[in-house]
């Protein structure tokens, strides 16, 4: 065994490497920091909604955003498998995802469903053949979002307030046929807002094209926020408090009605991309997104807050920030989110059962061009 000598000059050098790295560990942190992509709607992986989880994985999550479901399944279709780590999506889209076989089965114990209100243990779409593919992380309705000066929650209480003279050019939609299709079609009386047979599916279609003279115009997100704040448009069907909650933190006199022909619930939910070489540090963001902590984030997200599954996000969403859990219905008693789903009152957002996608979407542009 050779000799070793420890002289001064070593100790001197090996005590400035260990300096340098506790001055620098910024520096060493990220030589040894893990990427993870996400495919996600806007806003899932800004600093916001991963900061925490960032720090405490020594992660760096990716985001690749896109807009729509079907622009999701298009990016999915032309990349290889374990492109992305962790995907965000609506849970209508969800199925496809399964099928094309783009996500992972995960393990149901993994997650924390005790803690959720019992109508998310098993959520509709989420499963395939009594397996699970992707984990419920906020969800909200969508009814009619009005200007409380111009519209008054006693007449957003019926959709035929869109019809009324005095919003005539002042009716805007969201530019999606999902959301406003749904809407109209309870407005219509159709129990099964998305299925429905042809006779139905040709009103839907007149009730619709008969709005049209009221409509000042189509927008996205960033459209529909200006808009109803500028007072461009008084009144939008199909959407909620994920843009009327933005709105009031500007100090914009701005609600969201669910009328009592019903609403639709949108539901955002994250899989495991197929292929993931990270599937056990997206197994663990997957949890922190179910946990009390990663709920209450998720309800405060930045590009708009949204109603929680989870009863101890609940609790501490009507302890710590009590208007706004009002406004999104995360009270107790009668008339909170949970009360409006128990008594029939909120349709899930579906594809269409009885006619193509395509159909619906091929309407929608018609009706924009007409």
């Amino acid at each position: 065994m050779a000799k070793t000598t420890l002289t001064r000059r070593a100790l001197l050098k090996s005590g400035a490497i260990a300096a340098g790295a506790l001055a620098m560990p910024s520096v060493v942190r990220a030589q040894s920091t893990t990427e993870m992509t996400m495919l996600a709607w806007y806003g899932q992986a800004e600093p916001d909604a991963v900061a925490a989880f960032e720090e405490l994985h020594n992660v760096k999550i990716t985001p690749k955003y896109y807009v729509g479901g079907e622009q999701m399944l298009a990016l999915l279709a032309q990349s290889p498998p374990g492109t992305y780590d962790l995907i965000h999506a609506d849970a209508e889209y969800v199925q496809q995802l399964v099928l094309a076989n783009f996500v992972e089965k995960l393990d149901p114990s993994d997650y924390h469903f005790d803690d959720f209100y019992p109508e998310f243990h098993k959520f509709p779409g989420h499963w395939h053949n009594d397996e699970l593919y992707a984990v419920i992380s906020r969800f909200g309705f969508l009814g009619i979002s009005h200007n409380l000066d111009a519209v008054s929650v006693k007449e957003a209480s019926s959709y035929d307030v869109l019809w009324n003279e005095k919003n005539k050019d002042k009716v805007g939609h969201f530019d999606w046929h999902l959301p406003n299709l749904g809407v109209l079609s309870l407005r219509d009386g159709n129990a099964a807002p998305y299925d429905i047979g042809g006779d139905a599916w040709a009103q839907l279609q007149e009730t619709t094209l008969s709005l049209k003279p009221q409509v000042r115009g189509f927008y996205d997100y960033g459209g529909v926020l200006s808009s109803l704040k500028s007072g461009e448009v008084t009144v939008m069907p199909g959407i909620g408090e994920w843009i009327t909650g933005v709105l009031r933190r500007d100090g914009a006199n701005v609600t969201t009605t669910i009328p009592e022909q019903g609403g639709i619930q949108f539901t955002e939910s994250f899989s495991i991309g197929r292929g993931s070489k990270k599937a056990d540090l997206a197994r663990k963001f997957i949890q922190y997104t179910s946990s009390p902590e990663g709920q209450f984030t998720l309800a405060n997200l930045n590009v708009f807050p949204a109603i929680i599954p989870s009863k101890v996000g609940w609790e501490r969403m009507i302890n710590e920030k009590p208007e706004d859990a009002r406004h999104l219905g995360m009270f107790k008693g009668d008339g909170n989110s949970i009360d409006l789903i128990r008594k029939g009152r909120i349709h899930i957002r579906q594809l269409p059962v009885q006619q193509d996608l395509a159909d619906w979407n091929d309407f929608w542009s018609a009706y924009k061009s007409t």
